[in-house]
């Protein structure tokens, strides 16, 4: 098992049939994952396709998260959460600077930079980050369209597996935004296997 400690990342490339396993030791502690194919890195993942193609906006095992040419790219194979968010973009100073006036113009760390600095070394082109799967994420929202963060209802040992459908730079993260993770930033541990 590997860990991200609280907010950073980690880079990594997962084979077309290999399995990611994100696991939450903490509990309440959300993850944003990001992926490119290997093979074509205009092709990344899309929360627009997904949401398209499931016609809903919550996702759990068995779902299939798509990419931005329409390709399938991660099946869930295992969800013991069942709540995670796809609305989303991953926190940036900017997030900071304009939602959190505590931050306001201080450095933060953030998951899109901890993402730029994952996917990076592994050619990925970081202009192309876009809205990441937050794993364990509690959003929900109002009739009317207002949407809530809420702590993640993650407990401790809670995990979320993807299957690799084809070959992919990923990117992970411990998040770096306080309100997302119940006040607190805490670790997440992550392991790839091949079933």
């Amino acid at each position: 098992m590997n860990r991200i400690q609280p907010q950073c990342g980690h880079g990594f490339v997962l084979q077309p049939g290999q399995r990611l396993t994100v696991s939450d030791p903490s509990g309440g502690q959300v993850s944003d994952l990001y992926c490119f194919d290997a093979d074509d890195p205009t092709d990344v993942l899309s929360s627009g396709r997904t949401i398209d193609y499931a016609n809903r906006l919550l996702f759990t095992t068995g779902d299939v998260l798509y990419s931005s040419q329409s390709r399938p790219m991660l099946t869930i194979v295992e969800d013991t959460c069942g709540r995670h968010d796809f609305l989303l973009t991953p926190c940036s100073q900017d997030t900071f600077d304009l939602l959190y006036p505590e931050f306001h113009q201080q450095p933060h760390p953030s998951c899109l930079d901890n993402l730029r600095r994952a996917l990076g070394p592994l050619g990925a082109d970081t202009s192309r980050i876009g809205t990441t799967f937050n794993i364990f994420m509690n959003v929900w929202w109002e009739p009317d369209g207002m949407l809530h963060i809420d702590p993640p209802t993650s407990t401790a040992g809670d995990r979320f597996v993807v299957r690799a459908e084809r070959r992919l730079l990923v990117g992970l993260t411990a998040c770096s935004a306080e309100k997302s993770n119940g006040g607190t930033c805490k670790p997440i541990d992550y392991c790839i296997s091949s079933t």
